[in-house]
């Protein structure tokens, strides 16, 4: 099973996503989704949340409470989802593969990082719409 990590990042009176623009390899094509990646080696799965935001925004981040969790049983994946705390960095500095210019993510189009501001996350194609729903409870509630 794959673990997927993934980071919930408050800045600038929004939260950071990712813009999957020009997407050839996904039934809905443009979409925004949490920043992250898989789990890698023996990292606990905050060290993992906090590299895959270095690398996808060039930030450091300290992943501070888990807030979502759901199986994906179509693809076989545990997802985690980590309130985090932006520390330091550059926001969009980020070098992950996705950002070099390798063929194999050619049809996956560009991955383009934006913060939305909290009163419009309820308005952009925001994936997966489980977490996304929740999230945008949350965030009506106060809790986020």
């Amino acid at each position: 099973m794959r673990v997927r990590l993934a980071g919930i990042v408050p800045m600038k009176d929004g939260f950071a996503f990712m813009h999957r623009v020009g997407v050839q390899n996904h039934p809905i094509g443009d979409y925004y989704t949490f920043p992250g990646g898989g789990q890698e080696g023996e990292e606990t799965l905050e060290e993992g949340t906090e590299r895959e935001i270095k690398e996808e925004f060039g930030i450091d981040v300290k992943a501070e409470k888990l807030l979502y969790e759901m199986y994906n049983e179509e693809k076989d994946q545990k997802e985690y989802f980590f309130l985090c705390k932006y520390l330091k960095g550059e926001f969009g500095t980020g070098t992950g593969p996705e950002f070099s210019g390798d063929p194999k993510y050619i049809d996956r189009g560009k991955f383009i990082p934006e913060i939305i501001a909290k009163k419009d996350v309820e308005k952009i194609l925001l994936l997966p719409y489980e977490i996304r729903d929740k999230f945008v409870e949350d965030i009506k509630q106060g809790k986020i």
